[in-house]
């Protein structure tokens, strides 16, 4: 299974400069074997330690920092000298142990010849509980899911994904069903390795839900063991009602939802926890798209999307049928699922998205964000439904310099915007 990640170790093992990096994701996002296939193509050795599930090497950082020393015993842990030169050395699930995540900084100051990659699905949450981090002395890669692109190549499309790549838009237009489709595909399995790698062998949409399933059930259990116990509660109805907010009309969250009367303050603590956990993005509104953006973000308003668009359609329960070939039924979640897909294409390029509305809600584009200087206004059309009344709204009031809508329309430029295919969205951003 290729990862675009990938190339992006091998760049930093080569950086003249390189630090210890932290290798971020939720749980199954495919760190552990990204950091394996890694170490096993692009090193003579790989040391792989794992502090969740090894409670002894946790007495290597008890006595000092001292990086050789460190090794040194790390090495009788395992039955063999680690030759520094030559070794990638990995740290699973770093934020079990405090002091090898501390020792990151005496690596990058004494040692940084050894090549160190931490991982940690639970890091983000960890650090906001009070561990110590090394600033400054580690650089970092966030791991999705895989992308659409991904996914194609997975499915061994990659004839397909080449004119995607290329913003080919004739070839896109010829195979334009051929590309619904496989979207229609990735909407319902997602990207998690475990899902993607049964469906490329079996293409079997009922085993790829039970996969699906089975990582939320190995979530939850995730709020139960790792979760503060006075916010357990809080996280597992945020969690819950994902689907339900995202299936209104306006996709702002509202707190309502969750239980009768609730108030932001109740529940502030459970969203940051899930989205430390790297479960949810949240997306906030901005009052004007002014740069940087984040300077203009109304932090009272903002939707929350899942980190995995497969996860979605299993917590909704939407059966392939509907999601394959459409439903009637199926109309208010289709919104919602494409809302999804784009987000995850943003996040995919390191865009950090925000949404824009009027103040009385009139008028909303679906997402913006900030590509070098340039504001860019992106509204989400599920189908070929080319009517684009909020975002000639954006456009009349700030006459921004690129306007894209992303539909399943071929490519068609205007005088005012673009319409860009989804499946095709990845490469154009």
């Amino acid at each position: 299974m290729k990862r675009e990640a990938y190339q992006k170790l091998v760049e930093w093992k080569s950086k003249s400069n390189r630090k210890p990096l932290i290798l971020q994701g939720a749980r199954q996002v495919g760190k552990t074997w990204l950091t394996k296939e890694f170490g096993k193509n692009e090193f003579e050795q790989i040391a792989y330690f794992n502090f969740e599930s090894n409670l002894t090497i946790h007495g290597a950082f008890q006595n000092g920092f001292n990086p050789i020393k460190i090794i040194e015993v790390l090495g009788i842990a395992i039955g063999r000298k680690i030759d520094l030169a030559n070794t990638l050395v990995v740290f699973d699930e770093i934020q079990a142990c405090p002091n090898a995540l501390t020792s990151l900084k005496y690596f990058q100051e004494n040692a940084p010849e050894i090549a160190i990659i931490a991982a940690g699905s639970l890091l983000g949450v960890a650090i906001h509980q009070g561990i110590s981090f090394p600033v400054g002395k580690v650089d970092f890669l966030q791991l999705n899911p895989l992308s659409f692109s991904e996914f194609l190549s997975a499915l061994g499309q990659d004839l397909l994904l080449k004119p995607l790549m290329e913003t080919d838009d004739g070839v896109m237009a010829i195979f334009k069903e051929t590309y619904t489709n496989l979207l229609r595909q990735y909407y319902y399995v997602g990207g998690m390795p475990e899902a993607v790698a049964d469906f490329v062998k079996n293409r079997d949409y009922q085993n790829v839900r039970i996969i699906q399933n089975n990582i939320l059930l190995a979530y939850e259990n995730d709020f139960s063991k790792h979760a503060p116990i006075t916010q357990l509660r809080r996280i597992r109805l945020v969690w819950q009602s994902i689907v339900s907010q995202l299936a209104k009309e306006n996709t702002k969250f509202v707190y309502n939802v969750l239980k009768p009367g609730a108030r932001a303050k109740e529940f502030e603590l459970a969203i940051d926890w899930l989205k430390d956990a790297g479960l949810i993005h949240k997306v906030n509104r901005i009052n004007k798209p002014g740069i940087p953006l984040s300077a203009y973000v109304d932090l009272a308003d903002f939707k929350l999307y899942l980190f995995d668009i497969g996860l979605l359609a299993a917590m909704g329960n939407i059966d392939p049928t509907i999601l394959l070939k459409g439903n009637d039924f199926f109309e208010e979640f289709k919104g919602a699922i494409t809302e999804q897909f784009v987000l995850q294409q943003i996040i995919y390029k390191g865009y950090q998205p925000y949404y824009w509305s009027t103040q009385e809600s009139m008028a909303e584009v679906d997402f913006v964000i900030q590509k070098n200087q340039d504001i860019i206004p992106i509204e989400v059309k599920a189908s070929e439904n080319l009517k684009s009344r909020s975002l000639r709204i954006y456009f009349d009031k700030f006459n921004p310099t690129t306007c894209i809508r992303t539909s399943l329309s071929n490519y068609k430029k205007q005088d005012w915007m673009q319409n860009i295919p989804l499946y095709a969205l990845h490469s154009w951003l």
